[in-house]
């Protein structure tokens, strides 16, 4: 049996997926998490967290796999405490987000560094609540010329939905060739290096750990998680995902606050492990 389950990698998003709606993490979830390791699985996360971040989810489940952040510009091993793989926004990038930034004067900008986050100039609800939320180590950069460079996993910016509309149109029309971008929330637009996403990080994972492409499976909720469920062999996503992410997957689970990642642990071992 062992040998069945250690042929497959499951990843797992965090929120509103490995996690309820109130970030808590369902006791069926952890539950079967523990038996498909201890039968051999490879499970791991995948998440726009940074890895301070990510770190207090991942100890929590007993894992060894690497962990998969900001989106996918990183990959982090944390048996050895080493990033094994970091793809930053380039120089040129980083000039055209603050180019961005100055145009779109009620915009706030979050800048996601591997380790720490940066909240940059005009007052920065969004990036304050989420670095305090999870007692996250943040600075807060009252110029621009005050941000580190050659460290931007990735950038959020926060807005109304018309504004968020605005720079995500701007994004895709003028800088296709150098981001990508993606909502997630109608009120939040995170954008990466072109190229990086949760579906590419996930791919050089199971090649780096030696799984094969087709037993691969991965479980979302949201626009973040597209490029992931198009990419493994096995796509699932949560109960209250968009219909649009819906029609992506292979299996929709129940809620997340109902423990979604138990539901499609259950759903591979009766239809493909067992």
């Amino acid at each position: 049996m062992a040998d069945k389950y250690s042929n497959w990698l499951l990843v797992s998003d965090i929120d509103g997926t490995l996690n309820d709606k109130f970030t808590n993490l369902p006791e069926n979830n952890r539950i079967a998490i523990e038996r498909y390791v201890n039968n051999g699985g490879v499970f791991t996360l995948c998440s726009g967290r940074n890895l301070e971040s990510l770190s207090i989810h991942y100890k929590k489940l007993g894992i060894k796999t690497p962990a998969i952040f900001l989106n996918g510009a990183g990959i982090y091993d944390f048996s050895v405490n080493k990033i094994i793989d970091y793809n930053p926004i380039t120089s040129e990038g980083e000039k055209i987000i603050l180019d961005i930034f100055s145009r779109f004067k009620t915009a706030q900008l979050t800048v996601f560094g591997a380790e720490t986050i940066y909240l940059a100039t005009r007052t920065c609800i969004y990036g304050y609540v989420i670095s305090k939320f999870d007692r996250l180590n943040f600075k807060l950069c009252k110029k621009v010329s005050d941000l580190p460079s050659g460290v931007w996993g990735k950038v959020s910016f926060f807005g109304t939905k018309g504004l968020i509309r605005k720079i995500k149109n701007l994004i895709h029309n003028e800088y296709n060739d150098l981001f990508d971008c993606f909502l997630t929330s109608p009120f939040t637009l995170e954008v990466v290096n072109k190229g990086v996403n949760k579906g590419s990080a996930v791919l050089k994972l199971s090649q780096i750990i030696g799984i094969d492409s087709a037993k691969t499976a991965a479980i979302g909720d949201y626009y973040n998680d597209v490029d992931m469920l198009k990419t493994v062999s096995h796509p699932a996503c949560c109960g209250q995902a968009p219909d649009d992410i819906k029609a992506l997957a292979e299996y929709v689970t129940c809620h997340c606050n109902k423990g979604a990642v138990a539901d499609f642990i259950n759903y591979l071992e009766k239809n493909y492990i067992l």
